[in-house]
């Protein structure tokens, strides 16, 4: 059963891929966000669990994103999503209410392409959804789905979006990689995320089974990793890290994330990946422990 029990479990078993933990925050309790909007001059936020749930805002998110923009304060979005590029994503969050611009929304996708643009041009297949983009990435890649000649031609793996993967795949996957190891690049490295009816199987779940069964350890973009963090330092300049404020509703991507890039860090309870559950055993479990916790933002 995919509850907030397994889903913490697995982020658990996969510790030795994350950064190394950080000095444990205080958990000090805010109503809202609004307790400490003077605190802060720069606000990171996560999209699924925080701003939105699926394909739904989260009641107050969009007002509450408003408030500080009106106070002058950067609010940016920090996604783990890499099937398309991040100015796809942007008229959904004007859809929700919400006024980002594009240099607002800062993608896994982004850090994944920063990194291909790095290597020579092979051939790449990737686990995707049908119609995912190129755009943006600076390659083209053919889609995994049940054809064996795909895996084997294949000379990297992209590990996008897991919207039709399933264990056929997965095992096809993983026999190729026994049999002729090439690199896995992991755009995604969310292992769940919440929808309205409850959690998906995301790719860096798949990745971590991967890496398990296969001793290839893939290379992941996006929270918790420091690619998307450098962005952001970038794009909001000078700003003290003790004046940035990382918000997510995961422990282990977005608290641990913010945290070791060096910012403060709020946990948000209600709509995530701790909606409906007490937050403290899993704090003291993980040793991964915020700055702040708030019901919702």
């Amino acid at each position: 059963m995919i509850n907030t029990n397994w889903a913490f479990a697995q982020y658990e078993n996969v510790r030795k891929r994350l950064p190394v933990s950080v000095a444990r925050g205080a958990c000090t309790r805010v109503p809202d966000l609004g307790a400490l909007a003077d605190e802060f001059d720069v606000f990171l936020f996560d999209a699924y669990g925080v701003l939105n749930v699926g394909n739904t805002p989260i009641a107050g998110a969009p007002e509450r994103v408003a408030a500080l923009q009106a106070m002058g304060k950067r609010t940016m979005v920090l996604t783990n999503g890499a099937s398309y590029p991040a100015s796809d994503r942007l008229p959904k969050y004007h859809e929700y209410g919400f006024n980002f611009t594009a240099d607002d929304v800062i993608s896994s996708r982004d850090a994944l392409a920063a990194h291909l643009a790095t290597l020579p041009d092979i051939r790449w297949a990737a686990m995707a959804p049908k119609g995912a983009s190129f755009e943006g990435l600076g390659v083209v890649f053919d889609l995994l789905e049940d054809a064996p000649e795909t895996y084997a031609n294949a000379e990297g793996f992209l590990l996008l979006g897991s919207q039709i993967w399933n264990d056929a795949r997965q095992a096809m996957l993983v026999e190729t990689l026994r049999a002729n190891p090439r690199p896995a690049l992991v755009g995604n490295p969310d292992l769940v995320a919440p929808y309205e009816h409850g959690f998906t199987l995301q790719p860096g779940l798949y990745a971590h089974w991967l890496a398990d069964r296969t001793g290839l350890e893939p290379l992941f973009f996006g929270k918790p990793f420091g690619g998307m963090f450098t962005e952001a330092r970038r794009r909001f300049g000078a700003v003290p890290p003790e004046r940035v404020l990382m918000i997510g509703d995961t422990l282990h991507t977005d608290i641990l994330g913010g945290a070791a890039a060096g910012f403060k860090t709020l946990l948000v309870e209600n709509h995530g990946m701790f909606k409906g559950a007490d937050v403290a055993p899993y704090i003291e479990k993980s040793g991964i422990a915020p700055d702040y916790i708030t019901p919702t933002i």
